[in-house]
């Protein structure tokens, strides 16, 4: 039986990881800033991985370590303390998920970096754990269904609905992503994954139209350009995998089943 630490595991992707990971037999632990008592077979243990405190005490005597903690700042740091922490500690194979375009996103200017930081720091991140001295495996994933509703939301509260000009985005269920990454955790280390992708690809605008019309909302979207090297990327597909559209739930089926709305129109 395995012992693998799951940090960020009650998060988006984590929720659905632990899971899968205890179904395959394995013992789970799983990383949480706040204690909790163990339930359905997962043990909790506190943690920060900002700050490293209680870290070295949650990898003791685990075999692997699957990375899902994220967040849009400071992720470079959580793994530089998970990765020290580990180091030594006997754990045979340390799994990261990524972001696609995290090496084709150009961040230098501290304005892209408010925008698109996000890619910079999974970089940052990746370079930490294949440096690490540890096996490794990472995932490079597109945006999760998640991700885009909360920005769809956010839009929408506006009067006139924002969509950036040219942006396009491929987005993935977090179960479809969570199955992939079970598979990789529980098999050797690979380093630098194939890429996993939703199964379309839509402009910001179509994405921004379905959630409209889902929610019985009437807002008129206007196209708004970006100027800068990260955006001009996003523009040409820097952030899409069209080769790995392997993922099975597409976003018209996510907003029916989230905001319980029948027959969605697909856009």
């Amino acid at each position: 039986m395995q012992h693998i630490l799951v940090t960020g595991g009650t998060g988006t992707l984590g929720r659905h990881v632990a899971p899968r990971l205890l179904n395959a037999g394995c013992k789970v632990r799983v990383l949480s800033r706040s204690s909790r008592e163990a339930g359905e077979g997962i043990e909790f243990v506190s943690g920060d991985l900002a700050t490293g405190e209680g870290i070295e005490a949650a990898v003791k005597g685990v075999e692997i370590i699957v990375h899902c903690a994220g967040s849009a700042t400071g992720d470079e740091e959580k793994t530089r303390n998970l990765v020290r922490a580990a180091s030594g500690t006997g754990v045979q194979h340390l799994v990261y998920i990524s972001v696609v375009g995290a090496d084709r996103i150009p961040v230098k200017s501290g304005i892209d970096r408010a925008m698109f930081g996000y890619f910079a720091s999974k970089l940052a991140s990746e370079r930490i754990v294949s440096d690490s001295g540890l096996p490794w495996t990472i995932l490079r994933a597109t945006q999760f269904h998640d991700l885009v509703l909360i920005v769809a939301q956010a839009l929408a509260k506006m009067p006139v609905v924002p969509s950036f000009a040219g942006f396009r985005f491929q987005p993935i269920d977090a179960d479809d992503v969570a199955a992939r990454l079970v598979q990789l955790t529980l098999g050797e280390p690979v380093g630098l994954a194939p890429d996993l992708g939703g199964p379309r690809v839509y402009a910001f605008a179509d994405l921004l139209r379905s959630y409209l019309h889902a929610n019985h909302q009437r807002r008129l979207i206007v196209p708004l350009w970006l100027p800068g090297q990260p955006a001009r990327a996003l523009r040409a597909g820097a952030n899409l995998t069209p080769d790995h559209a392997d993922g099975t739930r597409t976003w018209e089926d996510f907003l029916a089943d989230r905001l319980s709305v029948p027959g969605v129109v697909t856009v």
